[in-house]
């Protein structure tokens, strides 16, 4: 075994947290250290603190902290009076959690497609798809890359449909419009939502997520949902839930905010040695650039062409380099949505076979990253 492959078997991660929080340990340490003296475990000041520093970074009105991605999801959804039965577009290609608060608040989730380039939700499909019934569209950011905003929205506003943008992937994506217009990544439509589960661009030592929105009375709507449906201790105007960013979450999300335009320059600098390694390969589509949209690689997604996507994740799981697929099967032909409407989603069902995320994420080192375009290419070349 050569000394390269010695040193890499066993120490590439598709995420590597230990060694990104050891850079910073001493702040941390500092942020939670505060957080235990006061006790204020729930509702500290951190909260306030992190909420303003995300309105600045983001050039957002309100960014209201909840308990995680999906919450804000669901939350959002709850403030804008959907009623059962309403139907709500969102992309097959996805996880989860972006049909389960759907269908959880008794709307229908019809399923359309996404382009084969950037993964992200198609607008013709969107255009197909809608009918007197749609009331909103999730155009989810994948993998760290804006969807056709501009478009959606232009849609959007002639229906009259609401855009709630997933944005749990894509934190710090800017979007540029046709007029030079430059906005972040869930801030474009009526509400954004992102999540800040520890593998995120953004990540904090548990569940956290928080929603964005530049309509005043319509976040005002959302923090008394989020807080049982009340602005007053012991009134409830509306039904609500109980979903809050705790104070260790936000004083660690202070922290790493700082180094967020840090970490999403390595990763952008990772994603063009990979470009510029696999350009070219007729077995490999390298991500696309959306023209519009800055892409954050939340993950670096290649599609593997000609049925070999198997060879070459077993290939680099025998060299110790491991790889992910998202997503195996559209959610549209899951068992517990297989009821609801679907566009023709060929291309998502396409991509749930030739899909493959590579490791990327600011510790990955020079040699590392080297390492992997070698076993791929001895594949793949």
């Amino acid at each position: 075994m050569c000394s390269c492959e010695t040193v890499f078997m066993h120490s590439i991660l598709m995420l590597d947290l230990a060694s990104q929080h050891r850079k910073i340990q001493q702040e941390l340490s500092a942020a939670m250290q505060e957080v235990i003296e006061s006790n204020a475990f729930v509702k500290g000041s951190q909260i306030s603190d992190f909420q303003h520093n995300l309105e600045k970074f983001l050039g957002v009105r309100n960014v209201i902290p909840v308990g995680n991605g999906t919450d804000a999801l669901q939350i959002a959804l709850m403030a804008l009076g959907l009623q059962p039965g309403d139907e709500v577009i969102l992309p097959s290609f996805t996880f989860v959690s972006t049909a389960e608060v759907v269908a959880l608040l008794h709307l229908t989730p019809v399923f359309v497609d996404v382009r084969r380039d950037t993964c992200s939700i198609s607008i013709e499909s969107i255009e197909r798809a809608i009918t007197p019934r749609t009331r909103a569209i999730i155009p989810v950011h994948l993998f760290g890359q804006n969807a056709d905003m501009e478009a959606i929205l232009k849609v959007a506003q002639a229906h009259n449909i609401y855009v709630v943008e997933d944005a749990c992937q894509s934190i710090a994506a800017e979007y540029t419009f046709a007029n030079g217009e430059k906005t972040q990544s869930g801030c474009m439509g009526a509400v954004g939502c992102t999540s800040f589960f520890p593998s995120k661009n953004l990540g904090a030592f548990g569940d956290g997520g928080a929603i964005f929105t530049n309509d005043d009375t319509l976040a005002q709507t959302m923090r008394m949902i989020a807080n049982h449906g009340s602005c007053t201790l012991y009134r409830h105007e509306f039904v609500g839930v109980n979903s809050r960013l705790d104070t260790l979450q936000a004083a660690v999300l202070n922290v790493k905010l700082r180094y967020l335009p840090e970490y999403t320059l390595a990763r952008q600098t990772i994603a063009n040695q990979y470009d510029s390694a696999f350009f070219g390969n007729p077995h490999i589509v390298i991500p696309a650039r959306n023209s519009q949209s800055a892409h954050v690689f939340h993950q670096y997604t290649i599609q593997v062409k000609n049925g070999r996507r198997n060879e070459l994740q077993t290939h680099l799981a025998q060299r110790g380099i491991p790889t992910r697929v998202y997503y195996p099967q559209p959610l549209h032909a899951q068992r517990a949505y297989s009821q609801f409407p679907a566009e023709n989603c060929s291309v998502s069902e396409e991509l749930c076979e030739t899909v493959l995320s590579l490791p990327i994420h600011p510790e990955l080192s020079e040699e590392q990253v080297q390492w992997i375009v070698q076993n791929v290419r001895e594949i793949l070349d």
